[in-house]
Protein backbone atom coordinates (compact mmCIF):
# COMPACT_ATOMS: atom_id res chain seq x y z
CA UNK A 1 0.00 0.00 0.00
CA UNK A 2 1.47 3.30 -0.81
CA UNK A 3 1.44 6.41 1.28
CA UNK A 4 -1.15 8.19 -0.38
CA UNK A 5 -3.95 5.27 -0.12
CA UNK A 6 -2.66 4.42 3.51
CA UNK A 7 -3.27 8.17 4.33
CA UNK A 8 -6.43 8.21 2.41
CA UNK A 9 -6.94 4.86 4.67
CA UNK A 10 -6.40 6.66 8.30
CA UNK A 11 -8.53 9.88 7.00
CA UNK A 12 -11.81 7.28 5.72
CA UNK A 13 -11.59 5.94 10.03
CA UNK A 14 -10.60 2.25 9.10
CA UNK A 15 -8.57 0.04 11.82
CA UNK A 16 -5.57 -1.11 11.43
CA UNK A 17 -3.20 -3.82 12.30
CA UNK A 18 0.43 -2.28 12.09
CA UNK A 19 4.01 -2.88 12.66
CA UNK A 20 5.90 -0.50 15.30
CA UNK A 21 9.62 -0.66 16.82
CA UNK A 22 8.52 -2.86 19.20
CA UNK A 23 5.25 -5.21 18.72
CA UNK A 24 1.99 -5.38 16.45
CA UNK A 25 -0.23 -2.40 17.22
CA UNK A 26 -3.98 -1.87 16.80
CA UNK A 27 -5.02 1.76 15.55
CA UNK A 28 -7.13 4.06 14.03
CA UNK A 29 -7.14 8.56 12.77
CA UNK A 30 -7.58 9.57 16.96
CA UNK A 31 -9.79 12.23 16.07
CA UNK A 32 -12.24 9.64 15.34
CA UNK A 33 -14.39 8.98 17.59
CA UNK A 34 -16.22 6.36 16.09
CA UNK A 35 -13.43 4.40 15.21
CA UNK A 36 -11.65 4.86 18.36
CA UNK A 37 -15.15 3.57 19.67
CA UNK A 38 -14.74 0.46 17.72
CA UNK A 39 -10.88 -0.54 19.27
CA UNK A 40 -12.46 0.02 22.42
CA UNK A 41 -14.66 -2.88 21.67
CA UNK A 42 -12.63 -4.85 19.46
CA UNK A 43 -9.95 -4.95 22.84
CA UNK A 44 -12.32 -5.22 25.29
CA UNK A 45 -11.06 -2.36 26.54
CA UNK A 46 -13.76 0.00 28.14
CA UNK A 47 -12.29 3.16 30.09
CA UNK A 48 -8.54 2.51 30.21
CA UNK A 49 -6.73 5.54 28.46
CA UNK A 50 -4.90 5.20 24.56
CA UNK A 51 -1.92 6.01 23.95
CA UNK A 52 -1.52 8.01 20.34
CA UNK A 53 1.52 8.14 17.77
CA UNK A 54 2.24 12.04 17.05
CA UNK A 55 2.10 13.43 13.85
CA UNK A 56 5.43 15.50 15.35
CA UNK A 57 7.30 16.42 18.41
CA UNK A 58 5.50 20.28 17.74
CA UNK A 59 2.21 18.43 17.72
CA UNK A 60 2.76 17.19 21.30
CA UNK A 61 4.43 20.59 22.28
CA UNK A 62 1.10 22.59 21.07
CA UNK A 63 -1.35 20.11 23.10
CA UNK A 64 0.52 18.66 26.26
CA UNK A 65 2.83 20.30 28.52
CA UNK A 66 6.02 18.84 28.35
CA UNK A 67 8.29 18.40 31.30
CA UNK A 68 11.26 15.82 29.72
CA UNK A 69 13.35 15.97 26.70
CA UNK A 70 11.05 14.87 23.81
CA UNK A 71 14.35 13.97 21.62
CA UNK A 72 15.94 11.87 24.32
CA UNK A 73 12.91 9.36 24.15
CA UNK A 74 11.68 10.12 20.42
CA UNK A 75 11.28 8.63 17.87
CA UNK A 76 11.90 5.28 19.87
CA UNK A 77 10.38 2.62 21.73
CA UNK A 78 9.13 4.67 24.23
CA UNK A 79 5.38 6.06 25.47
CA UNK A 80 5.58 9.22 27.08
CA UNK A 81 2.91 10.36 29.98
CA UNK A 82 2.12 14.29 29.56
CA UNK A 83 -0.24 16.41 31.36
CA UNK A 84 -2.80 18.08 28.24
CA UNK A 85 -3.22 21.67 27.98
CA UNK A 86 -6.94 21.08 27.81
CA UNK A 87 -8.14 18.18 29.76
CA UNK A 88 -11.21 17.65 27.30
CA UNK A 89 -8.55 17.54 24.32
CA UNK A 90 -8.96 13.86 23.22
CA UNK A 91 -11.14 12.82 25.71
CA UNK A 92 -12.59 10.03 23.53
CA UNK A 93 -8.84 8.71 23.53
CA UNK A 94 -7.93 9.36 27.32
CA UNK A 95 -10.61 10.85 29.89
CA UNK A 96 -7.89 11.76 32.24
CA UNK A 97 -5.76 15.10 32.39
CA UNK A 98 -3.20 13.11 30.88
CA UNK A 99 -1.93 11.53 27.19
CA UNK A 100 0.55 8.86 26.47
CA UNK A 101 2.23 10.05 23.49
CA UNK A 102 4.88 7.86 20.51
CA UNK A 103 6.81 8.71 17.93
CA UNK A 104 7.73 5.06 16.89
CA UNK A 105 11.12 4.78 15.03
CA UNK A 106 9.75 2.72 12.48
CA UNK A 107 9.40 3.11 8.58
CA UNK A 108 5.48 2.35 8.76
CA UNK A 109 5.09 4.44 11.64
CA UNK A 110 6.83 7.67 10.04
CA UNK A 111 4.16 7.21 7.08
CA UNK A 112 1.34 7.18 9.82
CA UNK A 113 2.66 10.63 10.81
CA UNK A 114 2.80 12.04 7.40
CA UNK A 115 -1.15 12.13 7.52
CA UNK A 116 -0.68 14.95 10.00
CA UNK A 117 -2.90 13.37 12.36
CA UNK A 118 -2.66 11.59 15.71
CA UNK A 119 -3.03 7.88 15.45
CA UNK A 120 -4.33 5.37 18.28
CA UNK A 121 -1.59 3.05 19.28
CA UNK A 122 -2.59 0.21 21.61
CA UNK A 123 -0.93 -3.30 21.31
CA UNK A 124 -3.25 -5.84 19.27
CA UNK A 125 -4.43 -8.00 21.78
CA UNK A 126 -6.93 -8.42 24.48
CA UNK A 127 -6.37 -6.82 27.47
CA UNK A 128 -4.38 -8.96 29.83
CA UNK A 129 -3.27 -11.12 27.05
CA UNK A 130 0.02 -11.35 25.16
CA UNK A 131 0.55 -8.74 22.53
CA UNK A 132 1.84 -9.94 19.17
CA UNK A 133 5.56 -9.96 17.31
CA UNK A 134 3.83 -11.15 14.09
CA UNK A 135 0.46 -11.77 12.78
CA UNK A 136 -0.06 -15.15 13.22
CA UNK A 137 -0.01 -14.59 17.08
CA UNK A 138 -3.07 -12.28 16.46
CA UNK A 139 -6.51 -13.73 17.57
CA UNK A 140 -8.47 -14.48 14.19
CA UNK A 141 -11.73 -12.85 16.27
CA UNK A 142 -9.40 -9.48 16.80
CA UNK A 143 -8.14 -9.43 12.58
CA UNK A 144 -11.84 -10.12 11.20
CA UNK A 145 -12.84 -6.85 12.42
CA UNK A 146 -9.71 -4.77 11.49
CA UNK A 147 -10.07 -2.97 7.64
CA UNK A 148 -6.22 -3.08 7.20
CA UNK A 149 -3.42 -5.67 8.20
CA UNK A 150 0.41 -4.52 7.15
CA UNK A 151 2.48 -7.60 7.82
CA UNK A 152 6.55 -6.84 7.99
CA UNK A 153 6.94 -9.89 9.57
CA UNK A 154 8.36 -10.98 13.09
CA UNK A 155 9.25 -7.92 15.10
CA UNK A 156 11.30 -7.58 18.14
CA UNK A 157 8.90 -8.07 20.96
CA UNK A 158 9.21 -5.52 23.83
CA UNK A 159 6.14 -3.34 24.37
CA UNK A 160 7.14 0.59 24.93
CA UNK A 161 8.60 1.56 27.84
CA UNK A 162 6.55 4.30 29.19
CA UNK A 163 7.86 7.60 30.70
CA UNK A 164 6.44 9.07 33.42
CA UNK A 165 7.70 12.33 35.12
CA UNK A 166 10.96 11.34 32.94
CA UNK A 167 11.44 8.08 34.65
CA UNK A 168 11.14 5.37 32.87
CA UNK A 169 9.01 2.31 34.14
CA UNK A 170 9.05 -1.14 32.71
CA UNK A 171 5.86 -2.74 31.67
CA UNK A 172 4.92 -6.31 32.27
CA UNK A 173 3.10 -8.24 29.82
Amino acid sequence: MNQKELITKIKQGKIFVYPTDTIYGLGCDALNKKAVAKIRKIKQRNNKPFSVIAPSINWIKENCIVDVELEKYLPGPYTIILKKKNKSFLSWVSDTDSLGVRIPNDDFCKKIQKSGLPFITTSVNLSGEKFATSINEIAKEILNKVDVVIDIGELSGKPSTLTINGKEVRRQN
